[in-house]
């Protein structure tokens, strides 16, 4: 629609203000040029009114003038009457269309008698009725009387009167010039108007169609500034909004990036929540834990429960306080540390931000610390109290005979070599996960190796009545690793099997070459490893059956220092086991894990 358009609505109002000045024009006009053919009509009939009479007393008499006087008359095409004491004259012209007026109503009527009784010049404009027959006929009359000295005795008036009609069609061919001139006028202005809001309109809408394109995102766009006044002001303004605008999009956008970058790469989670406690910005760590949370709500989202209660309740801490608050939650398991503070807009809250840190590996390595040191302490304690016992009988000759004190010697013996393995496998673990393990890599030929592996427990087997078998592949094969590493894992896991297997069971030693790597499985029919167990077998000093074990002389280290070993060849290891069953302790070395020395 036009008129809803700039063009359209400036179009209508230059169009509204110009007939609405030409109406005004129109009607003052009408009234100025029906006032002014009026007073015109009235002057010249006054002017004739005015010669007929000097014509009449310059004469001295009206007979001698009277011819002179119709002629008169005639040619300005109006009507004369002539009133004395004695006297009575009239003469219409025969162009006036006019019915001749009665003698006495120049003497009834009150304007015009005056001109008789008061010898006042008069002038009347109005309806004047004249009977034809039985029917009034009226007429529109201009009158305009002025007294004259009919003769030295005889005083009278002369009224010459002219239809209206005539003023009126005059009026009417001038309101027909006006309003031709009004409508022409009407037309130019409208074409005018049109240019004029069209050239004004132009400019403004390249800005629209400018402002469509920045609003899509191509601030790039420039207006072409075509004149010099506002309209070219305006639109050496736009382009420099467009410009700066730019800019400060582009700054913002850097912003956004570098906090999306520095938000994402955080090990802390972060969470920002506006003032009623929905989240705005999320990273990485803090999305796990709010998946950990619907998680445990059964992965539904309810609405007003996005964040754990505890969360919650620090949030409203945040904000009656309005300071830095600090809880720890427990969720699945890890322990989060969660900061948070709240955020401002100049004086007012706007919300907070969240800082989450997950302290489960702090935890956890604090109770390994612990345990580590109780472990220790336990494990050391019992050689310790045998040594200082056995030392004490020794001194105190309780010992009589001389195979008493040997025995006792032996079992002083056998316990500090106890310590000194233990002291030596902490030692030989702690460098380990230090990373100071040295790997002195070589090719193993695996059938050699695994047999003289084995053939070392043949002994200790076959006492304890056990069957020990190898099983190694038809086609030689050989690997990369440090023999000397190799082989203590598979000491530690041949003889865990072989401890923990009763009388008339087996164990298995199964080698596998596989396309990456070898593969080796060491298989017991033992008692087993109960399920909740297993995932800490790895773990030092953790041994599933105390009772058990402690008369088999573990220390509870070796498979941490087994599971150290694989790792620093860059394998993996792995345990199945059922109670009453038997257990598998699987590892895998790849092949082309050649280093000459790994550090």
């Amino acid at each position: 629609m036009i008129w809803r358009s700039v063009v359209g609505k400036l179009w209508g109002t230059i169009l509204l203000l110009v007939s609405v000045v030409l109406f005004i024009l129109t009607v003052l006009l009408l009234q100025f040029f029906e006032n002014l053919i009026v007073d015109n009509a009235k002057v010249q009939i006054s002017q004739l009114t005015g010669s007929v009479v000097q014509m009449i007393e310059d004469e001295r008499g009206f007979e001698n003038s009277e011819e002179t006087i119709s002629a008169l008359i005639d040619a300005h095409t109006s009507n004369i009457v002539i009133v004395g004491d004695s006297t009575r004259y009239s003469h219409a012209s025969n162009q006036a269309n006019l019915s001749r007026l009665p003698y006495d109503m120049f003497r009834e009527n009150k304007e015009l008698s005056k001109v008789l009784t008061q010898k006042e010049e008069v002038s009347v404009q109005g309806d004047f009725p004249v009977m034809n027959g039985n029917e009034p006929e009226h007429n529109e009359i201009l009158i305009v009387g002025k007294p004259v000295q009919l003769s030295e005795n005889e005083q009278g008036a002369v009224f010459i009167y002219q239809s209206l009609d005539l003023i009126h069609e005059t009026n009417q061919k001038a309101k027909q010039i006006i309003y031709l001139s009004a409508g022409i006028a009407i037309v130019l202005m409208t074409i005018f108007a049109f240019f004029l809001s069209t050239r004004i309109t132009a400019p403004l809408r390249k800005m629209r169609e400018a402002a469509l394109e920045v609003a899509q995102g191509n601030f790039d766009t420039k207006v072409p500034i075509l004149t010099h006044d506002e309209i070219g002001e305006l639109a050496l303004t736009f382009n420099r909004m467009g410009r700066k605008l730019k800019n400060n999009i582009n700054a913002l956008s850097q912003e956004k990036e570098q906090l999306s970058s520095i938000l994402s790469s955080m090990a802390d989670g972060v969470i920002t929540l506006d003032r009623k406690g929905k989240i705005l910005v999320t990273n990485p760590p803090s999305e796990r834990f709010i998946q950990a949370w619907y998680y445990e709500q059964g992965m539904i989202e309810r609405e007003g429960e996005e964040l754990p209660e505890q969360m919650n309740e620090l949030f409203r801490r945040v904000v009656n306080l309005e300071r830095e608050q600090m809880t720890e939650i427990e969720l699945q398991g890890r322990s989060w540390v969660v900061v948070m503070t709240p955020l401002y807009n100049q004086a007012n809250f706007r919300g907070a931000v969240a800082v989450f840190r997950d302290m489960t590996d702090e935890r956890q390595h604090d109770k390994l610390r612990k345990d580590f040191i109780a472990n220790v302490s336990h494990e050391l304690r019992t050689p310790i109290s045998m040594l200082q016992g056995y030392s004490e009988a020794i001194i105190d000759d309780i010992a009589g005979t001389e195979e008493e004190k040997k025995e006792i010697a032996q079992i002083i013996y056998d316990e500090s070599l106890r310590m000194g393995r233990l002291v030596n496998e902490l030692l030989d673990l702690a460098r380990m996960e230090a990373g100071h393990v040295s790997l002195e890599e070589m090719e193993i030929e695996i059938d050699d190796f695994f047999t003289r592996i084995v053939r070392k427990f043949q002994g200790l087997s076959k006492d304890r009545e056990i069957d020990l078998q190898l099983s190694t592949p038809a086609r030689p094969f050989s690997v990369f690793a440090d023999p000397d590493r190799l082989e203590q894992v598979m000491t530690n896991l041949v003889d865990n099997a072989i401890r923990h297997t009763d009388k008339g069971g087996k164990v298995y030693v199964n080698v596998v070459d596989q396309s990456g790597g070898m593969l080796v499985e060491v298989t017991d029919t033992g008692s087993g490893i109960p399920k909740e167990d297993l995932p800490f077998v790895f773990e030092r000093f953790y041994k599933a059956d105390k009772a058990r074990t402690r008369g088999r002389s573990g220390t509870g280290l070796g498979l941490a220092i087994v599971k150290n070993i694989v790792d620093a060849h860059d394998g993996k290891i792995s345990v199945h086991s059922k109670v009453n069953e038997g257990t598998t302790f699987s590892f895998f070395i790849p092949r082309n894990s050649k280093n000459e020395s790994r550090t």
